[in-house]
């Protein structure tokens, strides 16, 4: 044997001996994610965690000494894609679980089939009616749209502020939250003068605002998770509508204050804590699980990780926890995941149970702000 193919040969053997040996089958997983399309700030940050997590798993031998296969799908937040996707996820590539989908509207659209066919689906979208009224199958991990609602009006109380204006995008997620402030509203004091609707799409939001600006409110409610978020900042900034203007926990991408540039300054919103994982003090027992992945993401990625990707890094971690404690049967997998206590994650620290497949409380959140183009603990 020439020397040549004594090396290659011994080349070829380092190579095997030092990947992980996997056992022949993977343990699948699936993602219904719009990376692409209008909710991309949402899903791509959310793509990318999934298959950094995976990576990093597999490097470190898999789970159960088997190769993880993700195996994700760009729904671009059209719900019918949504709908599609999850079937061949299901009856075609049998997946123990699926991550997402990545917007309210496409997470309802699938909430039903998943729990029929009795497959786990950890949506990364935030409206309550994903898990109220609770679907055996069906969990999510953003905070609910109801705690938001309410940090949003104990804020505006110590503000001194009682009438307020409130737009929402004409989304899921969107109609949620309108749905959410109306309740709570005359509980906490607030008055809502008037609310309106707008295209998700809008690229111009002025005559919306200008509506709400004639009835001479004292602070603006904005919700929705679409670009119109930044379109709604710059939009006031050119009418010289200068009130406190408050968004939902879906402003949570610097992207958005990227957008907005310095009209962005001063917007108030409740949010996770990666936002500020340095500011907290070391004995909160979600910095480590944050200073991490913050680090590991800006190190692979070269950008500031999102609320949604902290979502997707929640759901894959249960989902990992799950199967690394009791295999692969599905029935066992959803289970585990209910009766989860205490687990420190990104969005916060969750506690499942019978009666809440989210698992969160309002105090997973911060009230934010920006300042200076970053975003900053409110009154820091």
């Amino acid at each position: 044997m020439s020397r040549k193919r004594v090396f290659a040969l011994a080349l070829l053997c380092a190579v095997i001996f030092a990947a992980p040996m996997f056992a022949a089958d993977t343990i699948k997983i699936g993602a219904l994610i719009a990376v692409t399309g209008p909710a991309a700030n949402l899903g791509l940050p959310e793509a990318r965690t999934l298959q950094m997590l995976v990576d990093d798993m597999n490097a470190s031998g898999g789970l159960l000494g088997r190769k993880i296969e993700l195996i994700l799908k760009d729904t671009k937040a059209n719900t019918e894609n949504a709908v599609s996707f999850a079937k061949q996820l299901v009856e075609e590539s049998q997946v123990i679980a699926i991550i997402g989908p990545t917007t309210s509207g496409e997470s309802m659209a699938v909430k039903a089939y998943a729990d029929q066919n009795e497959q786990i689906l950890i949506s990364c979208a935030a409206a309550e009616t994903i898990v109220n009224p609770v679907a055996k199958w069906v969990f999510k991990v953003a905070p609910m749209d109801s705690f938001v609602a309410q940090m949003i009006f104990s804020t505006m109380k110590k503000m001194g502020i009682t009438r307020i204006g409130v737009m929402c995008s004409n989304s899921g997620f969107g109609q949620g939250g309108k749905g959410q402030l109306a309740k709570y509203a005359p509980g906490a004091g607030i008055q809502i003068v008037i609310a309106e609707d707008y295209d998700k799409d809008s690229t111009d939001l002025t005559s919306v605002l200008t509506k709400i600006k004639a009835q001479n409110v004292q602070a603006m409610v904005n919700w929705s998770t679409e670009p119109a978020q930044s379109i709604v900042l710059k939009n006031m900034k050119q009418l010289g509508f200068d009130v406190p203007i408050f968004q939902s926990h879906g402003f949570g991408n610097i992207a958005y204050v990227e957008a907005a540039g310095k009209a962005a300054e001063g917007t108030i919103f409740p949010c996770g804590r990666i936002l500020v994982a340095d500011a907290l003090p070391a004995d909160n027992p979600q910095k480590k699980a944050l200073v991490g992945y913050r680090s590991a993401y800006m190190a692979k990625f070269g950008e500031e990780p999102s609320t949604f990707g902290g979502h997707a890094w929640d759901s894959y971690s249960i989902i990992a926890a799950a199967v690394a404690k009791v295999g692969t049967d599905r029935a066992k997998v959803r289970d585990y995941i209910e009766g989860v206590k205490g687990f420190i994650g990104i969005s916060g620290v969750f506690t499942f149970s019978p009666t809440d497949h989210n698992g969160l409380t309002p105090d997973a959140m911060e009230m934010l702000t920006v300042k200076d183009g970053r975003f900053a603990p409110l009154g820091k």
